[in-house]
């Protein structure tokens, strides 16, 4: 077989495993096999570039970073739909119909909360994806919607021209996990799984979206070349048999079959893998609707029902106390178990103190519950009127129930988090951060590798990875005796980064990378930095007041006493480190652009700043250089007509070697 008929193949049996694991749920090869192919795909594409088509299986992974999103007309507009709250407006629109047409049946479907596309395909080949925007234009998200494995790259019948609306959505597992990465990292947490879609599908990095883990359902067909259909049903069987996931669907005729189909895809919306806000419902045949019509704004063929959040009363049993992995206590309510949206609730967030005092939450009190978005239960209000007597008003403790240290407001007023530099709590937080690129830059430590430690014991603050051999490290699962060696070698090298990095890596708060090079250029050694007032801090340029009392709280700390004593006895160096390479760039501003090969935009910041020079985002006339990577946008183009001189990443880095 010649390599072009071997790549064919290849893809062909990719694309159909693909299909059966992920739109029809029912895999017919092992991961391994899939793993296999996928491997020898790609040696041969390395190998044949100009052979890459679009439905390769390669070309999910997500390519080179956008600068922008480009507009798209949609040639079919991708209309909204009028909202109807109650049974009797469902029982009117269906009167409306059946006055307007002789005969009339319904399409009822549930409505994906999620972020609407248009997809096209051009010879059954998907050339083009494009958010709803405004309804008549869009914007072109077609790389980010090749991640998604449930939106086929192929059809098998090659009909000139296809264009199919569906709802990109993030199913519901994948949510929960992604939103307890980001509270594990400190990053600001998701509302609700159609926010986290919206995001994640407007990234302008193709990678970040891969990722995410979105599904897609399609729900109609707006344009089709070669084809001709009847009825809105008929269109979806055939978008199912073409390879699609689409919207599950009943065919009605009656305003109350129509509402029974409603309450049941309401009671059952708990189950669904997606956010469901609304049951949709259509008149079914495509003559039809053209009869009808749209007004300006929306069909009148079709309404969106609206479930109203379904709220349950419930007794507070307790208040109970968490502590996040960035140190947030969050209160928890603890109330008797009700039945709501689909499972049963036993507790309910109370996110902060402002919300307890808001609410008046108390121990003993009838609450009313309801599920923000159908999936996270919240309180809506307190029933004063059965409010026992004796109850008291609930305040946060002044010190982390987990391990003592003293608790602090953040400066919004909102979030209360301890001070603990050793906390347990937060202690797979800070053994990643210390470990990070940025901070003391230990190759082969990640997360995973945290959790293995302090599941076994071994580690209890980021200083106890100093005290590692490589016996233990080689215990360790998928570690081994040679990765075991590395990981002790990257451990030994990290003494030496200097305090710069030191101080950036103990997760001071408002100590980051700038900071940390500050403080460590002024003071010199940790212990001068130590001695030093508030006064004599906040007198440096870029250390605020608060920034200030934040530094002394944490080195008065008796927890962060205890963990630089122990850096110390590991020969952790407390000692600046002169990170300039000289002024070569003084007085020049660079702008970096498009995706570079030898280094990350923050390395090359970073040698740009070491060497006296300023990366900015942005090109003007006091532009020195643009460096430009492949796939570079609009930054390239301001440069070339402003006249900017333009590097190439051979000629930036023949510059830094001078």
């Amino acid at each position: 077989m010649d390599y072009k008929s071997e790549m064919k193949s290849l893809r062909d049996t990719l694309n159909e495993a693909g299909y059966r694991y992920y739109v029809l749920d029912d895999p017919a090869m092992q991961d391994y096999e899939y793993d296999r192919l996928l491997r020898r795909l790609e040696e041969l594409e390395a190998e044949h570039p100009e052979e890459i088509t679009p439905d390769s299986p390669t070309q999910r992974v997500g390519g080179a970073a956008l600068e922008s999103f480009q507009q798209v007309e949609h040639p079919v507009p991708l209309e909204s739909l009028q909202d109807v709250f109650a049974p009797a407006e469902v029982e009117e629109f269906a009167e409306r119909m059946e006055e307007a047409l002789s005969s009339v049946s319904y399409s009822v479907e549930p409505k994906v909360d999620g972020l609407s596309v248009a997809l096209e395909y051009r010879d059954g080949v998907f050339v083009q994806g494009a958010t709803r925007g405004d309804g008549r234009v869009g914007e072109d998200v077609t790389e980010n919607l090749r991640t998604i494995k449930s939106i086929p790259m192929t059809l098998p019948e090659k009909l000139p021209r296809l264009i199919v609306r569906g709802e990109v959505f993030m199913p519901k597992n994948v949510f929960h996990k992604l939103n307890r990465q980001r509270e594990e990292a400190g990053q600001p947490l998701f509302a609700n799984p159609r926010n986290a879609a919206a995001g994640s599908l407007r990234q302008l990095d193709p990678k970040i979206c891969a990722k995410r883990l979105l599904d897609i359902r399609v729900f109609n067909l707006q344009l089709c070349e070669g084809r001709d259909f009847a009825r809105h049903s008929e269109s979806i069987d055939y978008l199912s048999g073409q390879g699609f996931q689409t919207i599950p669907r009943k065919v009605l005729s009656s305003a109350g079959e129509i509402n029974a189909e409603i309450a049941r895809l309401g009671e059952g919306r708990g189950e669904l893998p997606f956010d469901m806000d609304g049951a949709v419902v259509k008149v079914d045949s495509l003559s039809d609707r053209a009869v009808v019509g749209s007004t300006a704004k929306c069909p009148r063929w079709a309404i969106a029902y609206k479930y109203p959040p379904e709220q349950k009363p419930s007794r507070v049993l307790d208040i109970v106390v968490q502590v996040g992995r960035t140190g947030v206590l969050t209160p928890k309510v603890v109330v008797e178990p009700v039945r709501l949206a689909g499972t049963t609730v036993t507790n309910a967030t109370l996110h902060n103190q402002n919300f307890i005092d808001e609410k008046d939450i108390r121990i003993g009190d009838t609450v009313v519950l309801q599920k923000a978005g159908e999936i996270i239960p919240e309180v809506v209000e307190v029933l004063r009127g059965l409010r026992p007597e004796g109850t008291e008003p609930y305040h946060l403790p002044e010190t982390c129930p987990v391990c003592g240290a003293p608790v602090a407001r953040d400066e919004d007023g909102a979030a209360i988090r301890c001070t603990g530099a050793e906390c347990p709590a937060q202690l797979h937080r800070n053994l990643t951060h210390f470990a990070s690129r940025d901070a003391m830059d230990i190759d082969g430590m990640g997360p995973a590798v945290m959790s293995q430690l302090i599941g076994q014991g071994l580690v209890k603050t980021p200083a106890d990875l100093y005290f590692l051999t490589r016996d233990q490290l080689a215990g360790l699962e998928r570690m081994g005796k040679k990765s075991a060696q590395n990981a002790v070698e990257a451990i030994d090298k990290s003494r030496g980064r200097g305090l710069e990095r030191l101080l950036y890596a103990l997760g001071i708060r408002q100590v980051g990378q700038k900071a940390g090079k500050v403080l460590a250029a002024r003071f010199g050694s940790f212990d001068a930095l130590a001695a030093a007032s508030e006064e004599e801090l906040t007198a440096i340029d870029d250390v605020g007041g608060v920034t200030a009392a934040y530094i002394r709280a944490w080195l008065e700390s008796p927890q962060s006493q205890h963990l630089i004593r122990r850096l110390k006895e590991a020969g952790v160096s407390m000692e600046a480190v002169e990170q300039s390479a000289g002024e070569q760039f003084k007085g020049m501003t660079f702008v970096l652009t498009g995706a570079l090969e030898r280094f990350t935009r923050d390395e090359a910041a970073a040698l740009i700043e070491s060497r006296g020079g300023k990366a900015s985002g942005s090109v003007s006339k006091k532009t020195t250089y643009v460096v430009a990577g492949e796939n570079a946008g609009s930054k390239l183009r301001r440069a070339n007509e402003l006249g900017v001189p333009v590097l190439t990443e051979a000629e930036f880095a023949e510059m830094l070697e001078k």
